[in-house]
Order: C-alpha cells, then structure tokens, then sequence
C-alpha cells in the first residue's frame, strides 16, 4: 500500500519494496487499478490473469507466482495490466511485431504456463511487451472522403461563405 512508504527527501535512497533471489530482477511495475494482468514469457506464451487473485504484500516481501516458468515457456519479459478492448504489441528479438486484441487471450489462473500468443523461430525470443493506447483523434480513423491528397475537404476548395 502507498501509505507503507514514507516520504524523502530527493537525495534520499529510498525503501525496499521487494526481496529477490539470486538470478531473480524486476521485469514491470504498474498501479493496481481495475482489469487483468497480462504475462508473457520469451517463448511467446501469456495469459490473462484476474487482480483478484494477486494477493497484497507488504514491502519487502518475497511477491508472489504470477506465471509457472520452465524450459517450455520460458522466463518472464513482460506483465501490464489491460482491460478486455484494450490491444498489445508483442515484439520479439528478430524484429517481429505482432499486434494481438487482449480479448483473445485466454484467462487463466496465477500458477500455470500460459498459451501460445506468438509462434517464434528457433532462434527468436520475446523481448517485450507493450500495451496500445487508442488516441480518440488518431488520423487512421478518419473517413478516406474528409482527405483529398493529404489535404482536408475544407482545404481542397470547399464552399467559401
């Protein structure tokens, strides 16, 4: 919780807010809101998980399971947390960019593996994931009438009055 923390100056080091084990290192952060949380691993496997089932820990804790890795899947690269209309661009190290709709991916529980969200070659891993966010003014959903070489219907000689 917010209030476990105290206020610093800016100078200040800061407080720990999580224990790691060896060879463990922080892959996400976000604010706990409402949705899901979306994991990924390097093999190309995620799935949706509920918040609920993501219980608070104090600071300094140890956290908790948020995907079963193995030899199958993986390590982590990525977790954000979506709503069902939101969409995600999953990127891998060969230069692969798929975009995928959240809503097609399956909602599983914390301590499982997760489904396939992207096919990868042998050599290819998943090295990110990144959340699209939908600007309401966003070009693309114009209509193609309103543009006539770049130039808005108004611009192209419209009524003057």
């Amino acid at each position: 919780h917010e209030q476990d923390v105290r206020s610093m100056g800016r100078t200040a080091r800061g407080v720990k807010g999580i224990n790691l084990k060896p060879g463990q290192h922080v892959v996400s952060m976000f604010v706990a809101e409402e949705g899901q949380v979306l994991t990924c691993t390097e093999h190309g496997f995620g799935k949706q998980t509920k918040l609920e089932e993501f219980s608070r820990i104090h600071r300094g804790g140890q956290g908790v399971i948020a995907i079963k890795t193995s030899e199958r899947n993986g390590a982590l690269v990525g977790a954000c947390q979506v709503q069902e209309d939101d969409q995600v661009m999953l990127i891998s190290n060969g230069g692969t960019l798929v975009r995928t709709s959240v809503s097609g991916i399956s909602t599983l529980s914390r301590n499982t593996q997760g489904v396939t969200l992207i096919r990868l070659s042998k050599d290819e891993s998943l090295v990110g994931l990144a959340k699209i966010i939908n600007m309401d003014d966003d070009e693309d959903d114009l209509d193609e009438s309103e543009l006539v070489d770049g130039e808005s219907s108004d611009e192209a000689g419209g009524d003057d009055a």
